[in-house]
């Protein structure tokens, strides 16, 4: 299987319950609580892990929230694993910053 490939309502479920994200298999989301410093420091670090992974998440940032969504626009606007090892790699980097999941 590829990192690209879609995943099936059952996947998804699977692995939004290891990571603590929520979705379906059209999209996978979290918001985090993290002081606006600290979400730009999250977003850089992201962005290089983005880079390695050519995997884009969308990014909302507020004063006091941070909120990743994806989906594998080359798949077909679905969820793929390439999906989760992104959102695996998130929740590394702001747990290293302090995030709390909201």
């Amino acid at each position: 299987m590829s990192l690209r490939t879609p995943l099936d309502a059952g996947q998804v479920a699977e692995r939004l319950a290891a990571t603590g994200w929520a979705g379906d298999t059209r999209e996978i989301h979290r918001t985090f609580a993290v002081e606006y410093d600290d979400a730009m420091r999250i977003v850089a670090e992201v962005a290089v892990a983005a880079i390695e992974l050519e995997h884009r998440p969308d990014i909302d940032i507020r004063w006091d929230r941070l909120r990743f969504s994806m989906t594998t626009h080359t798949a077909g606007d679905v969820v793929t694993e390439l999906d989760f090892a992104t959102a695996e790699r998130i929740n590394a980097i702001a747990a290293k910053h302090g995030a709390e999941p909201v």
